[in-house]
Formats: C-alpha cells, sequence, structure tokens
C-alpha cells in the first residue's frame, strides 16, 4: 500500500523540482507504474486519512492534482480527480498547513486553485503565491496570472478542449492559433 511518505518522498526528492515540469514519457510511465493503484484507491474513496495532516494532505493533493496529469497526459482522465485535489487544497488552505511545509512544496497546495476553471480560485491562487512563496515563487507567480488571464478571458482553459471532447469557440481557436499559453506566459513575461 502505499503511504503519503512513498508520494512525498518521489516527487519531492526523487523527481526534484528539475522534473516537476519536464513531463516526458519515461516520468509519466514511472509515475503510472508506481501510483496508478494508489490513485484508484484514493479514486474510489480512499486514503481519506491522508487529509488529517499537513504532510498526508500534500500527498494527497500532488496524487490527485500532479499524478494524474502525468498518467493519463492528454486525456480527459488527466482532470478526473481535479476536484478532490481542489477540495483538499482549500481544506488544507483554511488550516494553514500551506505554511506547515517549506517552498518549493508548498506550491503543490496552491495548483489545485490554479488548475480551476473558476476565476475566483485562480485570483486565490495568485494571491498565495505572490504572498506565501517570496524565496521560490517568481515562476508559479508567472504561471498563475497566466492562467488567471486565460480564465478571465475565456472562462476554462481551451488548451484542455481535445482531451476533454469540448468545441472551441472562434475565440478560443484563434487563441491556440497564436500560440496558446504558451503565447500568454509570454505576453505575462513581457
Amino acid at each position: 500500500m502505499t503511504s503519503p511518505e512513498t508520494v512525498l518522498s518521489f516527487w519531492l526528492d526523487e523527481i526534484g523540482e528539475k522534473g516537476w515540469y519536464a513531463g516526458g514519457e519515461a516520468l509519466d510511465a514511472k509515475v503510472r507504474l508506481k501510483f496508478k493503484p494508489a490513485w484508484d484507491e484514493m479514486m474510489a474513496g480512499g486514503m481519506s486519512m491522508w487529509l488529517t495532516y499537513p504532510s498526508g494532505a500534500l500527498a494527497y493533493i500532488i496524487l490527485a492534482d500532479q499524478f494524474s496529469r502525468n498518467m493519463f497526459r492528454d486525456t480527459a482522465q488527466a482532470f478526473a480527480s481535479d476536484r478532490m485535489a481542489l477540495a483538499a487544497a482549500k481544506a488544507a488552505l483554511n488550516k494553514g498547513w500551506d505554511m506547515k511545509i517549506d517552498e518549493p512544496a508548498r506550491q503543490f497546495f496552491y495548483l489545485p486553485l490554479m488548475h480551476s476553471e473558476n476565476l475566483c480560485d485562480q485570483e486565490r491562487s495568485v494571491r498565495l503565491i505572490m504572498t506565501r512563496m517570496p524565496e521560490t515563487g517568481a515562476d508559479n507567480l508567472l504561471h498563475a496570472r497566466a492562467h488567471r488571464d486565460v480564465i478571465r478571458r475565456f472562462g476554462r482553459f481551451p488548451f484542455r478542449n481535445a482531451a476533454l471532447d469540448r468545441a472551441y469557440s472562434v475565440h478560443e481557436e484563434a487563441f491556440e492559433a497564436e500560440g496558446g499559453y504558451g503565447a500568454a506566459v509570454r505576453a505575462i513575461a513581457g
């Protein structure tokens, strides 16, 4: 059985900052092999004990928010546990548990808000990263602002449309043709 310590050791120590956003099939396959059974158990309602303390909540959020994106990249299933990650993150934030975790790992409490297609969650993500990640949050803040701008503009992430079998609006098609999310990041970065 997977423990929170197993998740945290793998993600924070073995993969580390340089690998968190690198992606690639090798990492995706490794995450699937090691953590798909734990993700299935979480989806079936397990792992609730993880939500009773800060590091357990962090591991739960990583499993629900990050590992799903690795295991099921470019499919609807990549977003299947987003609601669970968001609920866990909000509960942990309400208890101040994010501040019990050192940077840069603290960012994983804020990413479910950044991944939400809700503008209030986006605004909160930007505020939290701005105020609670003074040492390592600059790159996260750039991406939080870009995510927020996309939600302000479209009310959803057009780059998820294909995976979620959603039709593109004319404006979303133009956005994607003009560089999509990468262009949004570059516009903010100046």
